[in-house]
């Protein structure tokens, strides 16, 4: 699920940066172009015009000059012009483009004046490609220096977003300690500030939990001898079974209190994998042990014993027996024949985990049993998943790590 942002921030920022540079070397290309086409034409134009202008005193005073009376090549547009009595100066474009001038110095004759305009044309040209150049090195220069400002506020923002996601996995000393003073600095820091309130506000919660829960182990002990001081019947036996489930529930909730203040210690010794889940489901009825193939690891076996003991219970209590653990080396699979998980408590083990003391609806839900299961298989460096078997009921597979 995760994505590498940095490459797509710094990639991003590379081509609008690039993008930018492009646009705005186009622009002043064509500004430039236009420009100069512009004064180049207005110049030569002008400068036509006057020798026009010499040409005609020139022809008045019967002067020899370069100008040609009614040249059998007149442009068409030139010499409707010069009838209706306009002197002009006109640009045949072509691939050897031509600068005309004109005037009517009688009735009948029109004066006439000119000249390749190819040398303007390739100059024009020089010039474009020279600004081609310019603006070709300049977009270069620029993209590399957006994709060194991209990859570098992207790795900033993958450093905080792989903060949080480890903050959101547990690790709560997890810190990003931002360098600057731009936008994503001020991310950062809300981040280690976000993590600092987080953790200070889960110590408070777990000693809180803590607290309460050895509070009450004493007078929960208290009731436990008391109900073995009654008589028997129903009413005592009811009670009996009410102070056996609260003390359970006490030491579940101390059991999640040590492990989230991870003071928690293995003590690991070889067993046997069978051996340990038909220990673990031995006081259970209607639960069903099956070796299709047993091995010997490493591990805390009373931990061990707690996960499929919790995860057998589970499936007792919130699906249908009977249930069946089967033990494949060292991957144990605990599956009931109820309806299943319901969709939106599948959702939520395969993204944030069971949450505790969570139900869906009555006689449904996780309590702490599943929370405990899936502190204690972390704890073991063990994998444990949760899915609907195809042909039915919840399936929860639990993988040792096979170390002998």
């Amino acid at each position: 699920m995760r994505r590498p942002p940095g490459v797509h921030v710094g990639t991003k920022v590379a081509l609008a940066v690039a993008a930018a540079a492009l646009a705005v070397a186009s622009v002043v290309g064509v500004l430039v172009h236009r420009l100069t086409a512009a004064d180049q034409l207005a110049t030569a134009r002008k400068e036509l015009d006057r020798q026009l202008m010499s040409a005609a005193y020139d022809y008045a005073a019967a002067r020899k000059s370069p100008a040609r009376i009614d040249p059998p090549d007149l442009p068409a547009p030139v010499a409707k012009a010069v009838r209706d009595g306009v002197r002009v100066t006109y640009l045949r474009d072509g691939t050897r483009p031509v600068l005309w001038a004109a005037t009517r110095v009688s009735d009948s004759e029109v004066l006439t004046l000119s000249r390749s305009y190819v040398p303007e044309a390739r100059s024009l040209a020089t010039l474009d490609r020279t600004l081609a150049a310019v603006g070709s090195a300049a977009t270069v220069l620029v993209s590399l220096a957006g994709l060194f400002l991209g990859v570098r506020m992207g790795r900033r923002a993958t450093a905080a977003a792989r903060t949080a996601e480890r903050i959101a996995n547990g690790d709560l000393d997890a810190r990003v300690r931002p360098d600057g003073r731009d936008e994503i600095a001020r991310l950062s820091a809300a981040v280690d500030t976000m993590a600092d309130a987080l953790g200070a506000r889960l110590e408070a919660e777990r000693r809180v939990t803590a607290d309460i829960a050895h509070e009450l182990r004493t007078p929960v002990a208290g009731m436990a001898t008391a109900v073995g001081l009654l008589p028997p019947g129903p009413a005592t036996d009811l009670i009996g079974r009410s102070v056996k489930n609260l003390r359970g529930l006490v030491e579940d909730v101390l059991e999640v209190a040590r492990m989230d203040a991870q003071v928690a210690v293995l003590e690991t010794e070889q067993r046997q994998v069978s051996a340990m889940a038909r220990r673990a489901v031995a006081g259970l009825a209607e639960v069903e042990v099956r070796v299709v193939r047993d091995t010997v690891v490493t591990t805390d076996p009373r931990r061990v014993e707690r996960v499929l003991a919790n995860l057998a219970s589970n499936a007792l209590r919130h699906g249908a027996p009977p249930v069946e653990v089967e033990v494949d080396g060292p991957v144990v699979r605990i599956r009931d024949h109820g309806p299943g998980f319901p969709p939106d408590l599948f959702a939520v083990l395969h993204t944030s985990g069971p949450q505790r003391f969570r139900t869906t609806a009555p006689g449904t839900g996780t309590g702490l049993g599943l929370t405990i299961a899936v502190g204690q298989a972390r704890l073991l460096g063990a994998g444990l998943a949760f899915r609907n078997h195809p042909e039915g009921g919840a399936e929860a597979v639990f993988t040792l790590p096979d170390r002998t």
